[in-house]
């Protein structure tokens, strides 16, 4: 890992304290009620069987947007195209996320996975609805944070 990276994360490390077993812990509890969810899993069912190398792929992917590891090698975005999903998949997706990390990591941590999870949720589902429509749907803006002032 280049130094100017290293540093950054052992920033992120410092404040979040977020390793590599909570990494571990967050990807088995979000995909263990992924798998038993309604409407994701079944999608899942059909393509993953054996879920171990999925985990360790996934470890190694939350590793790297997390904690910029650099162990992920992979293009998610095109395994993502000719799945049967649309946004409500996403919707779904990020309220597991959420419920996860929140469960699984103290509050620093699970917010810096959380951000970085709405913002591939987000990435995913406007890329593949540009595919699927011939008019770009409006891309979706976090409503305001509000301090109890009258605008």
């Amino acid at each position: 890992m280049p130094a100017g990276r290293a540093e950054l994360a052992a920033a992120i490390v410092a404040r979040t304290g977020i390793d590599e077993a909570m990494i571990e812990r967050l990807v088995r509890s979000f995909y263990a009620r992924v798998a038993e969810d309604d409407l994701l899993g079944p999608v899942f069912a059909t393509r993953i069987a054996d879920w171990e190398p999925h985990l360790l792929r996934m470890c190694d992917f939350w590793s790297s947007v997390a904690l910029m590891s650099g162990r992920y090698h992979g293009q998610p975005f095109p395994m993502h195209m000719k799945l049967p999903i649309e946004q409500r998949h996403f919707d779904r997706w990020i309220q597991i996320f959420i419920a996860s990390a929140s469960e699984q990591c103290p509050p620093a941590a699970a917010a810096h996975f959380i951000e970085r999870a709405r913002r591939i949720a987000d990435s995913m589902a406007l890329g593949l609805a540009t595919l699927r429509s011939p008019t770009p749907p409006p891309i979706r803006t976090p409503a305001p944070a509000t301090t109890g002032d009258p605008p």
